[in-house]
């Protein structure tokens, strides 16, 4: 059994060293006679489904016109590919002889598109990752190089009845997430993937939506608009060829390029049988980060990421927290914490004689002493300490708590 050359050890991407967004690199130019290799698959896209690991083991053994050769020229009482079901042969062999591999590939090339096949420099090499579930090709419609962008890219996937809070959070990741360098990818779909591909467009980003049909068929249809400007200034992708319609087997299906392409999958919202949760999920197993925003815990559409948070994915809020995952080793996101008050910056004695001063009616310092656990005199001088920062006033021979702070405390904190 012979190896594939192009296919590789599972391994995340490295992400390029920039910190803006990516141009948009010319992609190569068709070329104007298609090779062998890329008529063969072409015709194999249209005869295979995607992700069909039978046809993928056989792809890798002996390679793409020797596959398509052994499928058309078998006779009926050969069985080509043993262990593989005839059913399945069969339908094969009626829609590669079906096939229009030329009129395919001059479709895309009118729409300035492109085909690729693994070998090819603009193929993505993490795809390989999947391996026999590996795409036999992909259509691809825009003006950037599939590679270059998909090694620095995130997934943004959730919902499609997502709430407004969910768009939100959704459109905001991808804004931020672009104007930090990173490539949006998402399925086109309405609700999140609608929301993070228009959130990354809106901030002059890069963004790459990967399709269950062909790249000249637009779907859902609402989404028409979006999807040709993301072919105008991203990339369209797609494993089936043009004129082929969605299904929902394929719609999951292609949940896995969008796991393998990208370094990490982020979902948004999800319910527990969402299909966004099957990418986050293909993404930990190809070895790629899954993170999940959180949700109100009463909300129906937070309740799959919420079970995905109790696994193995990472919590996640902002863009900084995702490029800690799927960046350059350092860039770390901010610490987070409180704001700081002014009895923080106290030292620990005197705070604690401020702990023992009560908040209604002058106190005696011997009580105050007594409290604190201290002595008068040392009582005493603190008091005078926290009366010059503001935090006590003095009444006769007692002391009581201040309502508000000084200028004099902000004073001391060097605040405004």
């Amino acid at each position: 059994m012979t190896t594939d050359p192009t296919r590789t050890a599972p391994s995340v991407p490295t992400a390029p060293s920039i910190r803006t967004a990516p141009t948009a690199l010319t992609a190569p130019t068709a070329p104007t006679a298609p090779t062998e290799e890329h008529l063969a698959r072409a015709t194999l896209s249209r005869a295979v489904e995607p992700g069909d690991e039978h046809a993928g083991r056989w792809l890798r053994r002996y390679g793409a016109t020797g596959f398509l050769d052994r499928l058309l020229h078998a006779g009926d009482d050969t069985s080509p590919f043993p262990g593989t079901g005839a059913k399945r042969v069969a339908s094969w062999r009626q829609r590669a002889t079906a096939a229009r591999p030329g009129h395919d590939l001059d479709t895309v090339h009118g729409l300035d598109g492109r085909f690729l096949v693994p070998g090819d420099p603009e193929w993505p090499r993490q795809l390989d990752d999947l391996g026999d579930a590996r795409p036999i090709g992909l259509w691809v419609r825009g003006p950037a190089d599939l590679r270059t962008w998909a090694l620095r890219s995130v997934a943004l996937v959730g919902a499609r009845a997502c709430t407004p809070y969910g768009a939100h959070t959704a459109a905001d990741l991808a804004a931020d997430l672009s104007r930090q360098g990173w490539v949006i990818v998402s399925g086109a779909a309405y609700g999140i993937d609608g929301a993070a591909h228009r959130g990354a467009l809106a901030a002059g980003g890069a963004t790459v939506a990967v399709l269950a049909c062909g790249v000249d068929t637009p779907y859902p249809r609402g989404h028409d608009r979006l999807i040709r400007r993301i072919a105008e200034q991203g990339l369209v992708v797609g494993e089936l060829p043009p004129d082929s319609h969605p299904t929902p087997s394929r719609f999951i299906l292609r949940n896995r390029v969008i796991a393998a392409l990208t370094r990490g999958t982020v979902v948004v919202e999800a319910q527990h049988r969402s299909g966004s949760l099957v990418t986050a999920r293909a993404a930990g197993r190809l070895g790629r980060h899954t993170m999940g925003v959180p949700g109100p815990v009463t909300s129906a559409l937070s309740a799959g990421v919420h079970e995905l948070l109790r696994g193995d994915a990472t919590l996640v809020t902002d863009a900084d927290e995702i490029v800690e995952l799927v960046g350059d080793i350092g860039q770390l996101a901010p610490a987070r914490r409180g704001p700081v008050l002014p009895r923080d910056l106290l030292a620990p004695a005197t705070a604690h004689v401020l702990e023992a001063v009560p908040a209604r009616g002058p106190t005696p310092t011997t009580v105050i002493a007594r409290r604190a656990g201290t002595t008068p005199d040392d009582t005493l001088a603190k008091l005078y300490e926290l009366h010059s920062l503001g935090f006590v006033e003095r009444h006769g021979e007692g002391w009581r708590l201040t309502n508000t702070a000084t200028e004099a405390s902000n004073a001391r904190r060097g605040g405004p």
